[in-house]
């Protein structure tokens, strides 16, 4: 494990390393909520010609399953995810075939509910980003994705700012503050915790 304080353009560089026409690599960011995961992957996508990003998040359980199960209270917790969905489509996409686009789902959170088949990956696509909390989580069930990815980073900002972002993020899609600092406190804070134990299997942690 290599701990950096890098440059976006140290990172650029690294992901188009990993980047070349004819096959096809994975590279995972990860990190507690707020850490600033999609901001980082959609810049590199952006940088990177032909990458697509497959987001952790299209594999949120819909709203009504997790109500039917307990767990709405919890959501965003390891167990209200679909993840041997999510490792499943790791491995297709791991193994492109000719001629055939791999569709991924995404999460829509003004709506708080994931969207199926919305993200195209095309066989030619060289590299895909993918990006969530329990990526390098060794439990069951998601200990397999971290052998499905070619290089792993673990996003380690600042905690106060990590906490004000989630917070404001909350407020945004609709939270009043108070019930954004409740939610943040009770439930992603319980979940940072357990991510933060998973930084040690990253191959690059990432300080701001």
């Amino acid at each position: 494990m290599l701990r950096m304080d890098p440059s976006f353009d140290a990172l650029l560089a690294r992901a188009r390393r990993l980047s070349a026409p004819g096959r096809r690599r994975l590279l995972g960011i990860a990190g507690a909520p707020g850490a600033g995961k999609s901001t980082l992957a959609e810049r590199i996508v952006a940088a990177v010609p032909g990458s697509v990003l497959v987001p952790m998040d299209g594999f949120h359980l819909a709203q009504a399953e997790l109500e039917r199960l307990g767990r709405a209270g919890r959501k965003g917790a390891p167990d209200t995810f679909d993840a041997a969905g999510y490792v499943a489509l790791l491995r297709r996409l791991r193994e492109p075939v000719p001629d055939e686009v791999v569709y991924a789902p995404l999460f829509r959170r003004e709506w708080e509910e994931p969207l199926a088949g919305a993200v195209p990956v095309p066989p030619d696509a060289p590299l895909v980003v993918t990006e969530g909390n329990y990526l390098l989580l060794d439990t069951h069930p998601w200990a397999p994705v971290r052998d499905l990815l070619d290089d792993t980073w673990f996003l380690a900002p600042d905690p106060a700012t990590r906490v004000r972002r989630l917070v404001e993020r909350h407020v945004r899609y609709g939270r009043s503050r108070a019930e954004a600092e409740r939610w943040v406190a009770e439930s992603d804070e319980v979940n940072a915790r357990l991510v933060e134990g998973s930084r040690g299997r990253a191959e690059l942690v990432v300080r701001e």
